[in-house]
């Protein structure tokens, strides 16, 4: 019984590793992406604009 908990757990983690490293990667990705630079410029300057 323990060894498959420990075999669970360690899965658990090294899964949960790739998990957040891809979605970190998607994230940078998505971010710095050239299309969507004008999307983030409108986002970041309308703080400046009176409605």
């Amino acid at each position: 019984m323990s060894s498959t908990y420990e075999t669970l757990a360690e899965f658990a983690r090294s899964g949960g590793t790739i998990y957040c490293f891809a979605l970190f990667l998607g994230v940078l990705v998505y971010a710095l992406w050239p299309a969507n630079s004008e999307t983030f410029k409108k986002a970041a300057d309308s703080p400046l604009h009176e409605d």
